[in-house]
């Protein structure tokens, strides 16, 4: 997702210190392991229930939690955020005990669990949950009062002005547990989906994940949303997005069929709407042709308006940019390229495929979520304004890697790595299709990725192997050296009457890649190591990298 991206432009170098030496405390490790309450189960399916009462800011319900048993234990984690409260927890109409250490709540069992047992739990929750002071950076819930009229708006419609709530959900960094009671770590998604049941305010409509199943009239004169998701959802992208909002959609006729594409907006904003998602099939085009077929069908494709600036939820994509190309206006990688699309509808759907599909098992490999993502803004550029374009604006997006502390973050304690999981995990996917050099090859290592981690929870290393494997080439050092470090290689050189001399420096130990040179301006490929090579020429000469390399030229 893109939440980082005006913070990362705000970093101070005191943020760095502070990121540089965090300690970490046991609700860290609760948070971010695969504790013993948790391992011993697998999530099947989740039944959420919400309520929403605008005016007191308040959320009340229950998720019944159903789990394959893997292992004999007796005891269960389950996550909640405070100031949320669980009020109560049944299995087969018991009441169980339960102990809450800060965020986790360790569930006492009553009947015995039997490896291959299905059983549930429905657990009852309710309170004030967070509210999001800076969505989508600062996570929670946004609460807003907003009219129904546009600036255009006549002196006569001004008189009829009427204002309604707006509400949302986003809670990437800080967790699904801010508001609902959940397994709260991404190694465990539930195989079956999810029901989620939505009842907001009179007259206002909830927009969930998935598929609208059915519309249930109450005694009170509010209505509840039945969504369904069949497919493994993570937590972070379970969604309630809450408006007067109108609908329209269309079909796109997509490589697994006719996908379902569903728009929800303010009034408001209907006709400008239906004019800037119209990028939304060119989107589809793109990334089906170099990632495969979108990875939930079952589920359909939406975009959702919000009163933030967007988030990647499955089959759900927030929405907030204003109906404007660019990242609010502005183009990113000062290229101009960027001013050609809605950075918001291209950068989060492009997380349907990296995120959503291949879901990082511990927050410290989110560089797999983000890195391939912010290249998918690339490989979209290139698809529809041709490869030359695609690389201008990698080249240019690269000028604001920081290289301030390592892409890979800390494991087991909820930890990501460096905001340069975006920009400098694309420039290093960037530099892996300048060594396959191969665009078809390439493009079937994306859709290999998408089809051979279809749905699952994976690591870095996996994803490394996958890569070298396909590729062909040991890349185990090249992945250390950008994911691990710091460090940018140096192709060093020094030039004589009739020589060339090179080796690698600023490396890790075994880093080689084969390199794209021009020598006199004229093309050659080499192979360096970190021992010093030669090519002989006829004169004094000159020697350039290819700049779709992140590799620095230095003396």
């Amino acid at each position: 997702m893109i939440k980082h991206l005006f913070l990362f432009f705000l970093l101070c170098f005191s943020s760095i210190l502070i990121a540089q030496n965090k300690k970490f405390t046991r609700q860290d490790s609760l948070r971010g392991s695969i504790t013993k309450e948790r391992v011993w189960w697998n999530l099947l399916h989740y039944d959420l229930q919400v309520k929403i009462d605008a005016e007191n800011k308040y959320i009340s319900g229950s998720n019944t939690v159903r789990y394959e048993v893997l292992k004999n234990h007796q005891v269960l984690q389950i996550d909640l955020q405070d100031p949320m409260q669980i009020i109560s927890i049944t299995q087969n109409k018991q009441n169980l005990n339960y102990k809450k250490e800060g965020n986790a709540y360790f569930i006492e069992l009553l009947e015995k669990q039997k490896i291959g047992d299905i059983n549930a739990l429905i657990i009852a929750f309710q309170g004030k949950p967070k509210e999001a002071k800076n969505p989508p950076w600062d996570g929670g819930f946004t609460w807003k009062r907003i009219s129904n009229l546009d600036e255009n708006s006549s002196k006569t419609q001004k008189n009829k002005n009427i204002i309604s709530n707006f509400i949302a959900n986003s809670n990437q960094g800080i967790g699904a547990s801010i508001w609902w009671p959940c397994k709260d770590n991404p190694y465990d998604e539930p195989d079956n989906g999810i029901n989620i049941k939505v009842t907001p305010p009179k007259g206002l409509m909830a927009v969930s994940n998935g598929r609208l199943k059915k519309v249930t009239e109450n005694h009170d004169g509010t209505k509840t949303y039945h969504w369904e998701v069949k497919n493994p959802i993570n937590s972070y992208a379970v969604n309630v997005n809450i408006a007067n909002y109108e609908h329209f959609s269309e079909i796109y006729n997509g490589e697994n069929g006719n996908l379902d594409c569903d728009y929800y907006v303010l009034p408001k904003h209907l006709k400008k709407a239906k004019l800037q998602f119209q990028q939304v099939p060119k989107m589809l085009e793109a990334f089906e042709y170099w990632f495969g077929p979108y990875p939930f069908y079952k589920d359909s494709f939406k975009l959702v308006e919000v009163p933030y600036l967007g988030m990647e939820h499955q089959s759900s994509i927030t929405y907030g940019n204003g109906f404007e190309n660019g990242y609010l206006k502005k183009d990113l990688s000062g290229t101009g390229w960027g001013l050609k699309f809605d950075f918001i509808i291209i950068h989060e759907s492009g997380h349907e495929w990296f995120a959503n599909n291949i879901t990082n098992k511990d927050v410290a490999d989110m560089w797999i979520h983000e890195g391939f993502t912010t290249y998918s803004e690339v490989l979209y550029v290139d698809y529809h304004f041709g490869k030359k374009a695609g690389n201008e604006y990698l080249i240019g997006y690269r000028k604001k890697v920081k290289n301030d502390r390592p892409i890979i973050g800390e494991y087991k304690v909820n930890y990501q790595g460096s905001n340069d999981i975006y920009i400098k995990g694309a420039a290093m996917i960037h530099t892996i299709r300048q060594i396959v050099n191969d665009d078809d090859k390439f493009r079937n290592m994306l859709r290999g990725l998408n089809k051979d981690f279809y749905h699952k929870n994976v690591s870095s290393d996996q994803i490394e192997k996958y890569i070298s494997n396909y590729s062909g080439y040991d890349l185990s050092a090249f992945f250390d050296q950008y994911l691990r470090t710091i460090k940018i290689p140096k192709l060093e050189y020094r030039i004589s009457a009739k020589q060339i001399k090179y080796r690698f420096g600023n490396t890790v130990k075994g880093f080689q890649i084969p390199v794209k040179v021009y020598i006199n301006n004229v093309e050659k490929w080499i192979h360096p190591t970190t021992r010093w090579q030669e090519i002989q020429t006829t004169s004094k000469s000159t020697i350039r990298i290819d700049d779709n390399f992140y590799i620095y030229l230095s003396k």
